[in-house]
């Protein structure tokens, strides 16, 4: 095989590999079709608490306070994995395909400037840190704390997720 021929296979190998990058949009999609599910289901979940509300407005019901509590922290918790779908979806777009010219020209979205892989792994690790301490709070609400040692744990735990967000912030 000649060195002009090898060159042209090159250059075509080459550019199938650089065009290969599109396929991250087989991730983008499903990501913002699942972002956008999670924030229906969230809404859902605190639309029933405001029905369930409204129509018990004047009832005092203890057991509904903890209902509400818990389908309150659920819905939060599941618009933040809605938010790391989006960020994720859109930090896979404008690293592998296209800068995304609205949020370029935007103000308000300094939140996805994201550069490198990292980046964007730094955010989404932030916004899952974030995940993790709604659902630990979601859990210590249903613990019944019987024992000193139990109150003990709870305060070690907190004290934890205190440090992991300071940590988190920090660098």
């Amino acid at each position: 095989m000649s060195n002009e021929n090898r060159k042209v296979i090159e250059k075509i190998f080459e550019k199938g590999l650089w065009y290969s990058r599109f396929l991250v949009i087989l991730a983008v999609i499903p990501s913002i079709f699942a972002s956008f599910s999670l924030f229906i289901v969230g809404t859902n979940k605190i639309m029933k608490v405001f029905l369930k509300t409204m129509s018990s407005f004047m009832v005092y019901d203890k057991s509904f306070y903890k209902y509400a509590i818990a389908n309150i922290i659920t819905a939060v918790d599941i618009y933040l994995i809605a938010t790391v779908m989006i960020i994720f979806s859109l930090g896979l777009y404008e690293l592998y395909i296209s800068k995304i010219d609205s949020a370029v020209n935007s103000e308000s979205m300094k939140l996805l400037n994201i550069k490198s892989l990292d980046d964007l792994k730094g955010k989404l690790a932030k916004v899952v840190l974030m995940v993790l301490i709604v659902t630990f709070f979601k859990y210590a609400l249903n613990i019944v704390y019987k024992t000193p040692l139990g109150l003990l744990t709870l305060a070690v735990s907190i004290f934890a997720v205190s440090g992991a967000l300071y940590l988190s912030h920090k660098y």
